[in-house]
């Protein structure tokens, strides 16, 4: 199946996904209506890119099936070793649910398609699982494209600092960026690119798992 990644003309007005602009190099890795763009040195993604029918999504089971993509080496990856024997969640950074919509066959694909490692990150289970934080920002976003009926494009990836806790072999990241898009007016003629950001910080979460680290190391 053609793995078309984001579309940064899927709004009335182009919206296109956010890259680094420090030099770092990423891999760009399309999947069913989601891209990652992979930072190989952090093995974690820069950012991510969504496209949300809010129109045709489908209510798939989750499936669960983590996995490498065979597209980069394993190397550049954060894989299962990461997550083993903690507290730590694989933490989607493109939503299970949002990618799956459209030709059944194609949410099917998006389904197991965010299960790849590059579209995990480490977040403490309280983060990732309170409804007030990670979780419910998650819910917020797909509930309004629902409900509305509505095309929206979500942007989500790490915010990396020098101090962020190392831990087998690579470093947590403290906090995550959301930015989501959608137009009002999409059908007039003067369509308004309409946008709403959002920073969270998993640090408490990371303290009480221990794995937060000491502020202000760089080692």
């Amino acid at each position: 199946m053609r793995e078309a990644g984001y579309d940064a003309a899927f709004l009335a007005v182009g919206a296109l996904l956010p890259r680094p602009t420090d030099g770092r190099t990423v891999v760009e890795l399309p999947y069913p209506h989601f891209t990652v763009l992979l930072d190989t040195e952090a093995r974690l993604a820069a950012s991510t890119g969504v496209n949300i029918d809010g129109a045709a999504l489908h209510d798939l089971s989750r499936g669960d099936r983590w996995h490498l993509d065979a597209r980069v080496p394993e190397s550049a990856q954060t894989g299962p070793e990461v997550y083993a024997r903690n507290d730590l969640d694989r933490g989607h950074l493109v939503r299970r649910r949002d990618p799956v919509w459209g030709e059944r066959a194609v949410a099917v694909a998006a389904n197991e398609a965010t299960f790849a490692y590059p579209n995990a990150a480490p977040q403490a289970a309280p983060f990732n699982q309170r409804p007030e934080l990670w979780a419910g920002l998650e819910d917020h976003v797909l509930a309004y494209a629902s409900a509305h009926a509505h095309r929206v494009s979500v942007f989500t990836g790490p915010v990396r600092e020098p101090d962020d806790p190392p831990y087998r072999g690579i470093r947590i990241p403290r906090r995550f960026w959301k930015i989501a898009a959608w137009t009002a007016r999409p059908d007039d003629a003067a369509p308004e690119l309409r946008t709403a950001g959002f920073v969270l910080d998993q640090t408490p979460a990371l303290e009480e798992l221990g794995l937060a680290g000491r502020r202000g190391a760089t080692d």
